[in-house]
């Protein structure tokens, strides 16, 4: 399979693409837990269908020590019991996030509450960043139909 387009070699993709690396940076750099990260980033790849971020974040997970196991479970979160409360929150929220033309009234506020007890100001506001960021990678790789598999760790 073949993308659609070669997104990252065009000069409009490329520079789009470099944006919003550079704000995945800040969220990468920010005191939200790279674990939390991870795990909110192949969620969201997960539901949104993109096996490509799928491929990647599963893969970046692994590289940085995450277990397999855990990994296997994030699909179905809510019944394993591998995971904190802290990391609980951040795949609820990003469930919410990632579905919110789903619910007609967005992120619920108990949703929205479990994650302000778990997170400080500076790594919620980088959660809700990354939420937004990995949707908007999601939608273009399943817009280009982005091939998936292929993605070594470190790559990018």
């Amino acid at each position: 399979m073949d993308a659609r387009i070669d997104f990252y070699s065009n000069a409009v993709g490329a520079k789009f693409a470099k944006y919003i690396n550079s704000a995945g940076k800040v969220i990468s750099d920010s005191t939200l837990p790279a674990r939390v990260q991870e795990l909110v980033k192949l969620r969201a790849s997960q539901i949104n269908g993109c096996g490509f971020c799928t491929d990647m974040h599963s893969k970046d997970a692994l590289h940085a020590g995450e277990e397999q196991t855990r990994l296997n479970l994030v699909a179905v979160w809510r019944e394993a019991t591998v995971f904190t409360e802290q990391e609980r929150a951040a795949l609820d929220l990003v469930e919410q996030g990632t579905r919110i033309a789903d619910a007609a009234g967005g992120v619920p506020d108990a949703v929205w509450a479990k994650a302000a007890e778990q997170f400080d100001e500076e790594q919620l506001v980088a959660l809700v960043s990354l939420v937004a960021l990995i949707n908007t990678y999601n939608r273009l790789n399943v817009l280009v139909q982005q091939p998936a598999g292929g993605y070594q760790p470190g790559q990018w």
